[in-house]
């Protein structure tokens, strides 16, 4: 059966309207999210509609992720692109963000969300490259992550170090293990030059770049 007919059987029974508005934020945003309140409707009425929204993102190129376990949908571009450029320092935070989740989530049920605060970030940040983090860098780069539904701040002030977080479970899905070995790699090597007198840590990171599969 042409695609065009099978949306056309799927439709018959669903408001357009509707369609066209969830479709629009399947697209425009990175995750859909069970324990998002801004995206819960959305996440149920995709998954009611799973077989309609995979023939219609199928004709633009895109496959559906659907984690029901995580309480995830998410779209993977089959050509590559669409993908969000991250710099390195941003690359690294969703990477220990992405860790302090797998960490939480052991001790907690299913229904448990994971927080931690942002000083955990800083302990981690300053374990790795051996100096704290700007405060304004903090804020700046869990903005972003917020933005893209990957954690959502407790408290005001994301550049607080008693402010708490919620790691959504999405954080899992926003690296593939390509990714996650650049990042790993590319912090490496740039450790490796700094301790070394090479480029100072500022620099480095304004030149480089890496891929996140945050869609």
């Amino acid at each position: 059966m042409e695609y065009t007919e099978q949306l056309n059987q799927l439709l018959m029974n669903v408001p357009r309207d509707k369609f066209r508005q969830n479709a629009n934020k399947l697209l425009n945003e990175c995750f859909i999210l069970k324990s998002c309140d801004d995206t819960k409707n959305c996440y149920y009425f995709i998954l009611r509609e799973k077989d309609l929204f995979r023939a219609f993102f199928d004709l633009l190129g895109y496959d559906i992720i659907i984690r029901e376990d995580y309480g995830v949908i998410a779209l993977n571009n089959s050509f590559g692109t669409g993908r969000i450029r991250l710099r390195l320092l941003e690359s690294i935070i969703l990477l220990l963000l992405r860790l302090l989740y797998l960490e939480s989530s052991k001790k907690l049920s299913q229904t448990e969300q994971v927080i931690i605060t942002v000083d955990d970030l800083y302990d981690r940040y300053r374990n790795l490259k051996h100096e704290r983090l700007k405060k304004w860098d903090m804020r700046s780069v869990l903005g972003m992550l917020k933005r893209y539904h990957i954690i959502q701040n407790l408290d005001a002030d994301m550049g607080n170090p008693d402010t708490r977080l919620m790691i959504y479970p999405s954080v899992i899905l926003a690296l593939d293990a390509a990714e996650l070995n650049a990042v790993y790699e590319e912090t490496k090597n740039k450790l490796k030059t700094y301790v070394s007198g090479g480029e100072t840590d500022d620099a480095a990171d304004e030149e480089d770049s890496d891929e996140a599969a945050a869609d």
